[in-house]
């Protein structure tokens, strides 16, 4: 790619880290490269498997095996940091077409990051890669610094019925 730009998926609907999913299946099937830096995420998702079956793909997380109830632990944001500074690495590497942040706006909610610490990664993004920042809550500044902000909104979903996260579609 020669221009690469910065997406946004945010909102309370369902759909942000599959949008993103969908996007790195169609950068890798055009011949590109994708890394998936997965914030606050640290449990067993179908996605992991991904990179068995596409040549091309490095997904890595940066959180703990549970949720974040009530308010976020040191660990939490340790994972966070941590998870920060490998996409800046990832990032300025120039390795990648596509470069995602899952769940990183999410993590700004929680005060786990600061919006000028992502947006100072942000700035040393190399012309040709492409960005996606996935998570409910972005912050305005993320959303002003971005070229493409897209919001899910949940109308209905099925889990208002009592019906848990599926393997193989929300898991």
């Amino acid at each position: 790619m020669e221009k690469g730009y910065i997406q946004v998926y945010t909102g309370n609907g369902k759909g942000k880290t599959t949008a993103a999913l969908g996007l790195s299946l169609r950068c890798l099937c055009a011949g590109n490269k994708v890394f998936f830096g997965q914030f606050m995420k640290g449990q067993v998702y179908s996605e992991l498997k991904a990179p068995l079956h596409c040549p091309g793909l490095v997904m890595e997380q940066f959180g703990e095996p549970r949720f974040i109830c009530g308010q976020p632990s040191d660990q939490d944001r340790e994972c966070a940091q941590k998870g920060l500074a490998r996409m800046k690495e990832v990032l300025t590497s120039g390795e990648y077409d596509l470069v995602v942040f899952d769940e990183i706006n999410t993590c700004l909610f929680f005060h786990l990051l600061e919006a000028d610490q992502v947006l100072a990664v942000l700035e040393q993004k190399p012309e040709h890669t492409e960005v996606v920042l996935t998570g409910r809550y972005a912050p305005q500044e993320i959303m002003d610094r971005a070229d493409l902000v897209t919001e899910m909104k949940e109308i209905k979903h099925y889990y208002n019925d009592g019906v848990p996260s599926r393997v193989g579609i929300e898991n």
